[in-house]
């Protein structure tokens, strides 16, 4: 044993011989989905199969939030926050989005653009059964449609995407000069530099009593008239 440790110092110190260093393994980039923590994938530039959204890197020391479709009450959210942006419905009528549209009100809103076709038109559906339902239901509420596209997206393009969805009363579709639009999608923590990033969330808030909510746009319409009532109902 002594001569092999020997032999091992004295072909270290031979000049121009060294043990060969291990390198450490390159680590892997992991991307997820950001409303879909469980959808990962190696690979750049691939989207999530269930809402379309690009995936993102996965932070370092960084948990995903649970994968679920429920609601989580955003406390740090108000009404406060949200710019009297000057804006346009699909009948383009000039509207000021904060007074106009949520003061006072129980309003849910989500994001689209009229060319998507990745979750925009699930979205807008789903929105269209919790209209029907709210309504069955009694409930009082406002549906709000920001178009994330205001450059294409004029109020003709979102009358004719109103009516492809059989939009009823009291669903209004926004669109408007594009910094407008990206001050307001700032305002509510949405703001995106590519269209094709808008989240499939929605926003759901009782104004009169500064209570705002998110959650999965894609959930089961009665997931999200339950939330819509529980709104409503707060004081």
């Amino acid at each position: 044993m002594l001569f092999r440790i020997f032999c091992l110092v004295a072909l270290l110190s031979v000049p121009g011989i060294a043990v060969a260093q291990k390198r450490p393994a390159a680590q892997r980039v992991v991307y997820a989905c950001p409303m879909h923590p469980d959808i990962t994938s190696t690979k750049r530039g691939a989207r999530c199969p269930k809402c379309g959204m690009d995936l993102r890197p996965v932070q370092k020391k960084t948990e995903p939030a649970p994968a679920n479709d429920t609601a989580s009450e955003t406390a740090s959210f108000s009404s406060m926050k949200i710019p009297n942006s000057s804006v346009y419905d699909q009948d383009g009528k000039q509207l000021d989005f904060y007074t106009d549209l949520i003061k006072g009100k129980t309003v849910a809103i989500n994001f689209i653009f009229t060319t998507c076709t990745a979750s925009c038109p699930p979205l807008t559906a789903t929105f269209r059964k919790v209209q029907q339902d709210s309504g069955q239901r009694g409930l009082d509420v406002k549906l709000i449609s920001i178009s994330v596209d205001p450059t294409v997206d004029t109020p003709e393009r979102l009358h004719a995407f109103a009516e492809k969805y059989n939009a009823g009363p009291g669903w209004t579709f926004v669109t408007g000069n594009k910094g407008e639009i990206d001050s307001l999608l700032k305002g509510l923590g949405v703001a995106i530099t590519n269209k094709n990033d808008h989240t499939p969330m929605i926003m759901i808030g009782n104004d009169a009593a500064d209570y705002w909510t998110r959650a999965y746009g894609l959930s089961s319409p009665t997931k999200l008239v339950d939330l819509i009532s529980d709104a409503a109902g707060r004081k």
